[in-house]
């Protein structure tokens, strides 16, 4: 097979992929799976609930580590605390013109 064509067809499949997949992440950042989140959930189960955290900062003292993580996207944003990788708090909150 001709390497343009499978090139030229693989484009535009890897663009509507890519377009689904950030699509079907900011249809994750809801009320109802924000209401998923329960305190000592692991980092891992909050991400199979709202996927990669749109931005997250991390320290560690005295073998104790905290992390922040937000995710932002539709007028949403949703923050998360982790002490030792497991949920200690969260937040939502809407844009009032949603």
């Amino acid at each position: 097979m001709n390497k343009n064509i499978v090139s030229n067809i693989s484009k535009p499949v890897l663009i509507t992929a890519i377009f689904f997949v950030l699509i079907s992440c900011s249809f994750r950042l809801n009320q109802d799976n924000f209401d998923k989140i329960r305190t000592g959930m692991t980092q891992e189960e909050v991400k199979e609930i709202l996927g990669s955290p749109t931005e997250s900062s991390s320290i560690t003292i005295g073998g104790i580590s905290g992390t922040s993580s937000k995710w932002t996207g539709d007028g949403v944003i949703i923050t998360i605390q982790f002490l030792n990788g497991k949920v200690q708090a969260k937040q939502f909150s809407k844009s009032r013109d949603e």
